[in-house]
């Protein structure tokens, strides 16, 4: 093939004419690849004299397999495509020589047809050493006679092309597939033109491997037995670009064990025999930096590492896009880089073209290419504002069952619109997602608003089954009823792993919900959440969750609901160590729920101001509040708030020595109480404060119990700050008795779950094992 000269191809190293066909169509890829229509239109006014040329006749002239070429035209098809005087002489005499080798008989020996390696070609290491290895290697299982099939599948611009290229150039240049080197474009995504007929690349192919025109049978399946035959014994590489479907490539694959064939698809080819698939996906963030480099220049990105970066993770690592981008730089030298990161941050999409060349385009062709109701499964997940998606999700979009919306995302899956990071969740490439966002705005459903409406109310009903499963406590705002889709989970471990997974996704929904006024779904989801925040101590994401809560309540002028959040809320404040925010908290619902009047609201505001002053060291005062919450607190309903108040005011009694007889009685009633209505939380609380106790008393056989039986419990509750402070009072007591090994193994133990959670309690595991023996 022909050398780059300044980044233009060279024509004059082409061997004939399917390598000066690929020249050309190099040429039209320097140089931005203009539409053929408009460079029909200039090609004809550089004719002489000028005359109109249709587009067909522009696309002759880059189509594979030609055996003559129009001169006049050539030369104007190159001077239109922006070559100067002396480079378009050296096509014009390329042309004239490789005309005059096709009249010959054309070279012999090997046909080189591969496409130019270009020199910007960054990165792949992995991907390449598995291609190649996949290619060479020596195989001993049984398939010594089967031709090896490298599919190279991905999305839209993820360098496919690219990268089969530089394998088979390097396969050649290691000495292999020598005979033969033959090469299509099979058009199986293309704006302008339909696939490639597989018979016509078949006469192509075997016109290049010698078989005079008039031996070429007419039917395709004579024509692909002739092409097997003739790579029979043949070290031959075929490389296919951009194959449609399996069907478009299965006759253009030869039966030799000494042939490889390389495959290019946005397609899943896995239905083809014996191919090997290999997936491709996006650049690390260092090989975008090295291709920005290369094509921008190395001193410019070094200039500018932040700006470089920003530019990289805009163009969400798509080598397409990078290269966009650094063509781009490459053109305007005088912008600084943090110039096309601003550009790139506000328009995107829009923003990621040069020339003629642009993204968007290129994503919106694999988009068309797919029937209307994927097309609609797409669209709607650009309702979707979470990070990813699951078939439950997809269907309450959709409005359709999960069976349904699992096919659908297996078939985007396979069109590669979409990824699987692991099984039942899927993934859009952000890019991918923002063209989902505009479609769905291009091409609304009947009701815009009805998809985030699904979607919420679905993640309201599910959250609140999987809040019952473990159990949360005061849950208010509850669906009267679970509905047929609402899944159903077998136990705790269960809906705390559904919980876990669906975090970010719940909080992506909480806020679009926000955005879009649907103030009950809001507050109702950050009620499905909050056991599960403490649990796990997500309480960044409990605040977050708790204030957008609060904000919806208000605006849906629903003073019980705001109450409860305001309490909730203080709590979150006192977890974090927010006093004097948690204590205002407490206060505002006590005026709330005294407005209302219900006691019960607020009897559990007094205990949670009651802590607070506990915390502040006004033992008297906090006493005070949790006994004026249990004066409230009569009614049958109320004996968990009940068992939470004496819980409580054992707490504050825990240090003084006088009262430590009441405060055990209180923490047994309480223990008591929660064992009833299965508060498992609470139980361990309890169990853990009864350990306290019993170390203070120097029982330490018995607190030890308890605090096993804690850890136990906090264990199946898979709560890392219970069974944190379980060990640690278990290191607190082997120290005590002396058993200095026992205690730094549980505080130990202890550390790790302090410092898992981010818990500042790691700081005093750190004191003690510093201090121990």
């Amino acid at each position: 093939m022909g050398e780059l000269r300044d980044g233009v191809p060279d024509p004059q190293r082409v061997a004939d004419m399917a390598e000066f066909v690929e020249a050309l169509r190099e040429l039209r890829a320097w140089a931005g690849m203009p539409p053929y229509r408009s460079l029909a239109k200039s090609a004809g006014a550089r004719l002489r004299p000028a005359r109109d040329v249709s587009a067909t006749t522009v696309v002759d002239v880059f189509r594979t397999g030609r055996r003559r070429l129009d001169l006049d035209l050539v030369v104007a098809v190159v001077r239109a495509l922006g070559v100067d005087e002396p480079g378009v002489e050296r096509w014009r005499a390329a042309c004239v020589r490789v005309h005059g080798l096709a009249k010959a008989g054309g070279p012999a020996g090997v046909f080189g047809q591969l496409p130019a390696d270009l020199g910007t070609f960054t990165g792949r290491t992995e991907e390449l050493a598995r291609l190649v290895e996949a290619a060479t290697r020596s195989r001993e299982d049984g398939a010594a006679n089967t031709v090896v099939i490298s599919a190279i599948e991905g999305m839209a611009g993820v360098g496919k092309t690219r990268l089969a290229v530089h394998a088979a150039h390097q396969l050649v240049r290691a000495g292999r597939f020598g005979d033969v080197q033959l090469h299509a474009n099979l058009r199986g995504f293309d704006a302008e033109l339909p696939p490639t007929d597989p018979s016509a690349v078949l006469e192509a192919f075997l016109r290049q491997l010698g078989v005079p025109a008039q031996q070429i049978p007419a039917g395709r399946d004579e024509r692909a037995a002739m092409f097997r035959d003739r790579l029979q014994g043949r070290h031959a590489l075929i490389l296919l670009d951009n194959a449609a479907d399996e069907d478009q490539v299965r006759d253009l694959v030869p039966a030799a064990p000494t042939c490889l064939v390389l495959v290019t698809s946005r397609r899943s080819l896995a239905a083809l025999d014996n191919v090997s698939p290999h997936q491709l996906g996006v650049f690390t963030e260092a090989e975008s930096l090295e291709l920005l480099a290369r094509i921008a220049g190395a001193e410019r990105i070094a200039a500018e590492p932040e700006a470089a970066a920003r530019i990289a993770e805009y163009c969400g690592q798509l080598p397409l896009a990078v290269s966009l981008a650094a063509a781009r730089l490459r053109s305007r030298p005088a912008w600084p880089l943090r110039h096309l990161a601003n550009r790139l941050h506000d328009g995107r999409l829009t923003a990621i073209s040069f020339g003629n060349r642009a993204l968007r385009p290129v994503f919106q062709l694999s988009y068309q290419e797919l029937d209307e109701p994927l097309r609609r499964i797409f669209r709607l997940l650009g309702h979707h504002p979470g990070p990813d998606t699951t078939p439950d999700l997809t269907a309450a979009l959709a409005e359709t069952s999960a069976d349904e919306a699992e096919d659908a995302l297996e078939r985007l899956q396979d069109e590669h619109l979409l990824t699987q990071p692991s099984p039942g969740r899927y993934e859009l490439h952000d890019l991918l997602r923002l063209l989902a966002a505009e479609l769905a705005v291009a091409e609304p459903e009947p009701d815009p608003a009805a998809p985030l409406a699904r979607l919420t109310g679905w993640c309201v009903d599910t959250g609140y089954a999987a809040a019952a499963a473990i159990r949360t406590p005061n849950l208010t705002g509850m669906p009267p009823e679970p509905t047929a889709d609402t899944p159903h989970f077998v136990d705790y471990d269960d809906a705390l792993t559904w919980f876990d997974r669906e975090q970010h996704n719940l909080a992506a929904v909480q806020q679009a919900a926000a955005t879009a006024g649907f103030h009950r779904q809001v507050w109702q989801l950050a009620e499905t959440q909050k056991h599960f925040f403490i649990i796990r101590r997500h309480l960044d994401d409990f605040l977050t969750a708790q204030r957008l809560a609060l904000k919806a309540a208000r605006a849906d002028d629903d003073p019980k609901t705001e109450a409860v959040l305001l309490n909730g809320l203080g709590g979150v404040h006192w977890m974090a160590g927010c006093l004097d925010a948690s204590e205002e908290c407490c206060l505002q619902a006590q005026r709330l729920y005294r407005a209302l009047g219900d006691k019960e609201g607020e009897a559990s505001a007094l205990i949670s101001q009651g802590v607070v002053q506990n915390d502040r060291g006004n033992l008297q005062s906090a006493v005070n509040l949790q006994t004026s919450a249990l004066a409230l607190l009569t009614s049958p309903d109320t004996v968990r708030l009940r068992a939470t108040a004496l819980l409580n005011r054992a707490v504050v009694h825990k240090s003084q020595p006088g009262r430590r007889s009441e405060a055990i009685a209180d923490v047994h009633e309480a223990l008591e109480i929660f064992r009833q209505v299965g508060d498992r939380h609470n139980e361990a609380y309890a169990l853990g404060n009864l350990a306290d106790f019993h170390q203070l008393n120097v029982d330490l056989d018995t607190a030890l119990s308890f605090y096993e039986a804690q850890r136990t419990l906090a264990n199946d509750l898979a709560d890392a700050y219970i069974e944190a402070e379980a060990l640690r009072g278990t290191g607190d007591i082997h120290a005590a008795a002396h058993r200095p090994s026992e205690a730094r193994a549980a505080w130990t133990a202890a550390l790790v779950l302090y410092e898992k959670i981010d818990h500042p309690k790691a700081a005093e595991a750190r004191d003690r094992l510093e201090a121990a023996p």
